[in-house]
């Protein structure tokens, strides 16, 4: 503070200006009225007083070494462009991160500058004579600098630096523009934890290599969909929406308005119907999504899609185009891999039975057999509590028929947690057979001679095989996998994982097609949250396949197939999407009486209906998502290693900037909230 004292400041500048207008009215005599000793001591008093209050202070180091900073060089090139151009004698300026320095002697050293992208470096080398010498060595490692040098060639002996280009820079000034910690500790081998992500992003060339090819992927999506004809339009649509019940919980945005809250959207689903009923023929988006789910390896709180709807479609219109979008983005990025003719499709039930998935791996084949008509009642018995169950089986193939290998691999599995759930299956666990020819039956003595016959006509094993047997309830497919699909997706991964058998490759692109218009509700799931005791398997907005799927709304909708589509490569669902209902009528049938919304549950759709209502072409589309597509294609298996800041699957935490946050009284008092006592 540069006064203490307001008051006294406001009175000695008075006086001061007092004394001076005085002085300056009598220019005539001035010298003699300063001669007189009591108004020249009085005015110099006041005046030495006032600039000593009035003085600055001394300025803090740091703020001398900020203004510096803020006053740096700019760079005559970027590095791409200086190793193309550069000659010998040129001066340069540089900006970039300071690697680690080699002193050859107490009068030259050597040290790396990293580019600002930290793809690039060049030899920075500085002599005591004519050169920042003595500055250079007081920069720590990792700091910003600016450099300003000469170039010129790189001379091959005399240095023991790895000469990885033709150029150096003799520096002849360089600017510190921040200071990286001594305490900080980042070698290759450094890991830093999720609340440090900028350190880890920073020391991590994989993941910053993992942003740039993401921001690539997306630049050709927007290529591909632009071109077409007619191009998409990218839209934005609001990210404050209203909570209305598709499917997934939802996270809600409270406001200061009593009782009234946002919601944050699931999908942009209702909006861009909207758009469709608004006269834009194609649309697309790079959307922010929000779903209050369980986390897993593929699934974050907030999440992006690549989004799009076209009016006058089926869904054939849309698969046809996404499939442009993935063979430009192979043919551009994944050059020996792009697919080549149309997808193959594969009806959900089909799916299901040959795979017990809805978004199967076919590389490693593995295929489900149902075989419960074959064997013994005994058997039945001692693998399942269920009275008729179904029953089915796979073959898994041993390594180099070796069936005691085989042997020591399951049993690892079954003891490890991977393996702990088909244990407890309420429905029974899994039954295992090693397929051994040296045995009688080959090891399949339980199974009896007949049955052990045909299961070998199935399957066709070979010594060291195992054949796997799992039990599930007498039911229609339902949901995302059957007990013994999950157990086969394990049972390989850990094959894989422990080195048991190699990783499949390539890219094996299918469609999921046909998929249940409605299904069972789940506790699990809030669905719909209609009485009905069904929910839609993909959203109320999926309109039924064919006509005659039509009818069945009247006489069993459970039966009734909708025009859904999945796209799953290598056993990941890539997206989904459907033709939409775009008849008013028929959609408020469906959530009013199939689904049996409440009444204000079923007003909370009025927008929408009121918008279909206005003549809404027939429309489809789809969301492919864009996290997951990025890790497909970098081979990662999570998509949090193509995410600049993702959510830990601790919770959604934010580990490092610690969100979500407790929320303090003022806020909930804000926000008129209150937190229920447990």
């Amino acid at each position: 503070m540069f006064l203490s004292n307001a008051g006294r400041y406001t009175r000695l500048r008075a006086s001061y200006i007092e004394i001076s207008n005085y002085l300056r009215s009598r220019s005539t005599g001035l010298r003699t009225d300063l001669q007189k000793p009591s108004l020249a001591r009085s005015f110099h008093q006041r005046q030495c007083l006032l600039e000593q209050q009035t003085s600055k202070p001394e300025t803090p180091a740091f703020l001398e070494q900020y203004k510096k900073a803020v006053e740096f060089p700019s760079a005559t090139n970027d590095f791409e462009t200086f190793i193309a151009n550069a000659s010998a004698g040129q001066e340069v300026v540089l900006h970039g991160y300071l690697g680690t320095r080699s002193d050859l002697s107490k009068k030259l050293s050597f040290v790396r500058l990293t580019d600002p992208t930290m793809k690039h470096t060049i030899q920075l080398v500085s002599f005591s004579k004519n050169s920042p010498l003595e500055k250079l060595k007081s920069i720590n490692v990792n700091s910003p600098v600016a450099v300003r040098g000469i170039v010129q060639p790189k001379k091959s002996k005399g240095s023991d630096v790895e000469q990885l280009d033709s150029w150096e820079i003799q520096v002849t000034e360089i600017d510190p523009l921040n200071e990286f910690p001594k305490e900080i500790i980042m070698t290759q081998d450094t890991t830093f934890a999720p609340e440090h992500r900028y350190l880890q992003l920073r020391s991590d060339s994989e993941l910053r290599d993992a942003l740039r090819f993401r921001a690539q992927v997306r630049n050709i999506c927007k290529e591909e969909l632009e071109e077409c004809r007619p191009p998409f339009v990218e839209i934005e649509t609001p990210l404050l929406f209203k909570s209305t019940p598709e499917g997934a919980r939802e996270f809600l945005v409270p406001t200061r308005r009593r009782g009234l809250a946002y919601a944050l959207p699931q999908s942009p689903q209702q909006y861009k119907q909207i758009l469709m009923a608004s006269g834009i023929p194609r649309y697309y988006q790079f959307a922010r999504c929000f779903r209050d789910e369980d986390l897993r390896a593929d699934r974050q709180p907030e999440f992006t899609q690549l989004d799009m709807e076209m009016s006058f479609s089926t869904g054939e219109n849309v698969m046809r185009t996404v499939e442009g979008i993935i063979r430009r983005l192979w043919s551009s990025l994944m050059k020996d891999t792009a697919p080549s003719g149309p997808f193959r499709r594969m009806p959900y039930q089909e799916a299901m039975s040959r795979y017990g998935s809805d978004k199967p791996d076919t590389r490693f084949g593995m295929e489900i057999s149902r075989i419960d008509y074959l064997l013994p009642v005994d058997l039945v018995n001692k693998i399942t509590p269920l009275v008729d169950p179904i029953i089915e089986a796979f073959k898994f193939e041993g390594n180099d028929n070796d069936p005691i290998a085989a042997s020591e691999f399951i049993g690892q599995f079954l003891d490890s947690p991977a393996g702990a759930p088909f244990n407890n299956n309420p429905e029974g666990g899994p039954g295992i057979f090693i397929y051994d020819a040296k045995k009688p039956l080959s090891g399949l003595q339980p199974f009896g001679f007949e049955a052990a016959e045909h299961i070998e006509e199935l399957l066709d094993p070979d010594h060291g095989d195992l054949i796997v047997i799992q039990a599930r309830e007498r039911a229609p497919f339902a949901g995302g996998s059957t007990p013994i699909g999950d157990l086969r997706r394990a049972l390989h991964t850990a094959a894989v994982t422990s080195g048991f058998k190699p990783a499949p490759t390539g890219y094996d692109f299918m469609w999921v097609v046909d998929f249940p218009l409605f299904s069972p509700s789940s506790d699990s799931e809030p669905g719909q949250g209609g009485a009905a005791g069904i929910s839609s398997t993909h959203h109320p907005f999926t309109a039924p396949k064919t006509a005659a799927d039509v009818d069945l709304l009247l006489t069993d909708p459970t039966k009734a197939v909708a025009d859904h589509y999945d796209l799953v490569v290598n056993g990941v669902e890539l997206g989904g999407g459907s033709r939409r209902i775009h008849d008013a009528a028929v959609q408020e049938f469906i959530l009013r009486d199939i689904l049996q919304m409440r009444p204000e549950r079923l007003a909370d759709f009025s927008h929408l209906l009121d918008a279909l209502r206005a003549g809404c072409p027939p429309h489809a589309g789809l969301a492919l998502g864009f996290d997951r597509l990025v890790a497909v294609m970098l081979g990662k298996e999570s998509v949090r290693d193509v995410i600049a800041f993702p959510k830990t699957g601790k919770g959604g935490e934010d580990a490092m900037v610690k969100a979500p946050s407790m929320m303090t009284e003022e806020a909930l008092e804000t926000y008129h909230l209150h937190l229920r006592d447990e």
